[in-house]
């Protein structure tokens, strides 16, 4: 559960793989809006931590017989041999009141690296599953999470009638099948369509906005979710 009788903290997880992109430089404006709101900030950038996305068989104990990926995560939770990396972000991950994952929005959906992260981090046994339950009974319930990412699209692309369709359907397996199926209250994502079409003036709008946003956001103090 979330407490904030101490200093809450907000773990984000960029995934973009260039410093000077517009998608940092969001992150970063976040990460001043957070700390501004009394937030500690904890960052994990996976491109600039060359993050190995892909969850892999030798990351596990010796194991006769075919490789279940999940089986060997609640079983090296129970030992306590998860791979270092893995743990040192379970561990930040279970520590944070607030998880942003940052991102540009690419097929629809979550960098590559950024869905190996999930793949890798969100533990079976760790996080759901296990002494865990699913939704409002997984590990982190109580804690909230969002979405900060760009588009290349305009927004009027990503509305009902629109070129893509309502970004609603996109975000879907985000939001249900991956925050709050591990226990999330997930809040509104915070999205800059098309900044690559902006002049420089609109781009620095719309940082101020996405700033203003997740401050909000994160004044805002979380609730227990009900049933699933």
């Amino acid at each position: 559960m979330s407490t904030f009788t101490a200093t809450p903290t907000a773990l984000i997880v960029h995934a973009h793989p260039e410093p000077l992109s517009f998608s940092t430089a969001q992150m970063h404006t976040a990460a001043a809006a957070l700390r501004e709101a009394g937030y500690r900030v904890d960052v994990l950038d996976l491109y600039a931590d060359a993050w190995a996305p892909v969850l892999a068989r030798d990351e596990f104990a010796p194991v006769e017989g075919p490789f279940k990926p999940q089986a060997e995560q609640v079983r090296a939770v129970g030992e306590g041999t998860l791979d270092a990396a893995v743990r040192d972000h379970l561990d930040r991950l279970l520590a944070a009141d607030l998880l942003v994952l940052s991102f540009p929005l690419w097929w629809f959906s979550l960098p590559a690296v950024l869905k190996g992260w999930v793949d890798r981090v969100f533990v079976m046994g760790g996080v759901f599953g296990g002494r865990h339950g699913l939704f409002a009974d997984a590990a982190l319930a109580g804690k909230r999470a969002m979405l900060l990412f760009t588009t290349g699209g305009p927004a009027e692309s990503f509305r009902p009638g629109g070129a893509f369709g309502p970004m609603e359907d996109f975000l879907f397996h985000i939001h249900r099948g991956m925050l709050e199926f591990v226990g999330y209250q997930v809040l509104d994502p915070v999205i800059t369509y098309g900044p690559a079409r902006m002049t420089e003036r609109e781009r620095a709008a719309a940082l101020d906005a996405a700033g203003e946003a997740v401050g909000r956001a994160a004044r805002r103090r979380a609730t227990v979710p009900g049933p699933a």
